[in-house]
């Protein structure tokens, strides 16, 4: 419960906690809403811890590492922020994805309205059954 570990510190800042296991580690290492960066140090099952840590960023055997690789998405998760900078994910924070489409000939069918003539709610219906096998 010590705000070193509870809360988001820019340190540089180092908290020591004896834990049982890997699987205690990663536990408590995720037992908070924030998610910024992590570094891991271990002969051979870093990338295993990495890939479990909840962070935006984590280091294996180096401390921020990922820092110094431009191409790499930078940004924390939870309430360490959301969004990115650097690389393809970073260039997407400063765009927005937008969908266009014009009706091109008119279709024989008004699939968007409610007024259509009978014959024509069964015509949609027979294709629909046609085409999903349903009735």
């Amino acid at each position: 419960d010590a705000e070193a570990i509870t809360q988001e510190t820019f340190g540089p800042t180092l908290t020591v906690t004896k834990v049982a296991s890997i699987d205690d580690a990663v536990d408590k290492a995720n037992a908070t809403g924030y998610g910024l960066a992590s570094s891991v140090f271990s002969a051979s099952r870093g990338m295993e811890i990495a890939r479990r840590l909840r962070t935006g960023m984590t280091s294996v055997n180096s401390v921020i590492t990922f820092a110094s690789v431009p191409e790499l998405p930078f940004g924390g998760i939870g309430e360490s922020g959301f969004g990115r900078i650097h690389g393809p994910d970073g260039l997407r924070e400063f765009t927005r994805a937008k969908a266009i489409t014009r009706q091109r000939w008119a279709s024989p069918l008004n699939l968007t309205s409610f007024e259509r003539p009978k014959r024509m709610t069964d015509l949609v219906v027979r294709i629909i059954r046609l085409r999903y096998g349903r009735g």
